[in-house]
Order: structure tokens, then sequence, then C-alpha cells
């Protein structure tokens, strides 16, 4: 029996930056329903291969395919209806507004961008803000900001902000979301919240997640299968087990993490 078709296909990925190779060849895919980490020493081009699948930077060569459609030179809002959003490390929130107003922004199909619909269907309408409204509620209850709906996006914590950026790219209901670095400036408690949330929302949804990560408990963990990067090439993909196991890997992060612990 066949491997089901990747989610997400990405072969000898090029990008250049003032002469400099970011992204060197890299090819890996990312399963649909899964969890996987991209992880690597920093340099690596992680972030920058966020980028080029999110369509904020273009390739030099190379292809990206999601789901089986070629998505490069497209620009990000492009992607995103195709369902591909990302976060980025550093959180981006509307501080002027509210936490739940953040939210409503970001729900797919507002009746308001269509005005002859909004005219002919003014019921349907409300309709849909009416559910768009409660699927906001509910991740901000899962995600634990439910009690900071009305308050301004400003006034929230770092992390809790970071919170509130990732329930913001689900609110999409996107298909897969890539997460830039997500524990990044937070508690580790607060870090294993947001894991614990990804985990059950990949059970509930089926939703795709692909994160940047150097918190390598956290990666060995939660992912099912990890893509390692060193110097704009991948070097490795596999289980966390077989990552762990792997020599190349573990002289890259040695070379590349000073300080950083690797299992």
């Amino acid at each position: 029996m066949s491997a089901p078709t990747p989610i997400l296909e990405v072969r000898d990925a090029v990008k250049h930056f003032d002469g400099l190779r970011a992204v060197a060849g890299a090819s890996f895919d990312v399963a649909r329903g899964s969890i996987t980490a991209l992880i690597g020493p920093n340099g690596a081009g992680k972030t920058t291969m966020l980028d080029l699948l999110s369509g904020f930077a273009r390739l030099d060569a190379g292809a990206i395919r999601l789901a089986n459609r070629s998505i490069a030179g497209m620009a990000p809002h492009q992607i995103a209806r195709l369902g591909l959003v990302r976060t980025f490390q550093l959180t981006r929130v509307l501080a002027g507004i509210s936490v739940l107003d953040n939210m409503l922004l970001a729900a797919p199909r507002q009746p308001g961008e269509h005005i002859p619909s909004l005219l002919a269907s003014p019921r349907l309408a409300r309709q849909r803000e009416a559910r768009a409204r409660l699927a906001a509620e509910e991740l901000l209850e899962t995600f634990g900001l439910r009690l900071k709906a009305a308050d301004y996006a400003g006034s929230l914590s770092g992390g809790e902000r970071k919170l509130l950026e990732i329930a913001r790219a689900l609110m999409t209901e996107s298909s897969i979301v890539l997460l830039d670095e997500p524990m990044a400036g937070v508690s580790p408690r607060l870090g294993r919240s947001i894991l614990d949330r990804i985990a059950i929302l990949r059970q509930e949804r089926g939703t795709t997640f692909l994160f940047v990560e150097h918190d390598m408990d956290a990666v060995m963990s939660r992912a099912d299968k990890v893509v390692v990067m060193a110097q704009g090439r991948v070097i490795a993909t596999g289980t966390p087990a077989e990552i762990r196991a792997d020599s190349m890997v573990v002289e890259a992060y040695l070379g590349g993490l000073a300080g950083e612990r690797v299992p």
C-alpha cells in the first residue's frame, strides 16, 4: 500500500541573500495531520524556510507544493487562502483593538467581504457572524484567553500575545499552521501548555503543524517527525528516536548550539 500524498512538499529549495545561500537545496515532506519539527543550529535556514513556505520570501530555485499544488511565487495572502498560515518569532497582534476582534478579523468567509450577499441575505450574514464569534470564543477558551476577550490586545503579556497569535492562526481554519519558535520567550509552564493545546487541536481538527523550535525536550516529546537543517541543507529526517541516534545531527548541534541540550 502506497504512502499518502504529503500535504506539503519541498524539493531542492534554494534562497540567496546578498550572495549568501540561506537555503541550499533543501528537500523534505510534511505528512497531512502530523506534528513535524524543523530543527537545526542557529543560521541553519529554518526561519528562511518558513518564509519561503508562507510566501514572505521567494524561491531562487526549487519547488514547493501544498496539497499537490505549486505555491512557489505566490503572495502570503494567496497561500493563506489555500490553507497555509504562519506565526512569527516576534508576535504580531493588533494592539489597539480587543482580543476578540483580533480573532474575528481572521475568520474566513467574512459576510462584509461580499456586500451584495450581505444586502441580499442579512439574516444569513448575522448567522455567519454568530458562528465566527462562537468559534473565536472557543479558541480563546482553549488557549486560556477567554477572560481577556474584551481587553485590548496591547495589554496582554508577551506569553499571552503568543497564545493569541497561535489562536488567531487557527481561526483561519487552515489545514497547516507553521509556528516559528512557539515556546520562545514564554515560561516553561506556558510553553508546555501551548504544545498541549496544539496536540489537542491536531487530534480534534486534523490540523497539520510544522514548527521551528530550539527546545529539544519539546521537540522530542511532541513531534511525529523531525527535519534537521544545517547550513541551509536538510541533513536528516526521521522520528525523534531516529534523530537522537543520528551522529550527524548530534555533531551539528554540538557544533552550532553551544549551551543547548540534546537529549
